[in-house]
């Protein structure tokens, strides 16, 4: 996936434009991308701050890592079962 050119904090200070009375148009413009990449940034970031934001980040992450963790415990239970149901 490609990542965006434009930081998380950048994308909630172009929301907050548009929330003040600036325009859609205006701040695409500005900022030199699609009008519907700012409605999808709308969409995606609409009424978060930055530090929520980056809290969301943090736990997307951790929810990664222990998906992860469950897979790999999951992956041992299933060779265990077949060293253990293999007869000798």
């Amino acid at each position: 996936m490609k990542s965006s050119k434009f930081t998380e904090s950048q994308i909630i200070k172009a929301l907050k434009e548009n929330e003040n009375g600036k325009t859609a148009e205006q701040i695409s413009r500005e900022l030199g991308i699609n009008k519907a990449t700012f409605y999808n940034w709308r969409k995606q970031y609409g009424g978060m701050e930055v530090s929520q934001l980056k809290e969301l980040k943090e736990l997307r992450e951790e929810n990664a890592k222990l998906k992860r963790m469950y897979a790999d415990q999951a992956l041992m239970l299933e060779m265990a079962k077949d060293v253990i149901s293999k007869k000798w």
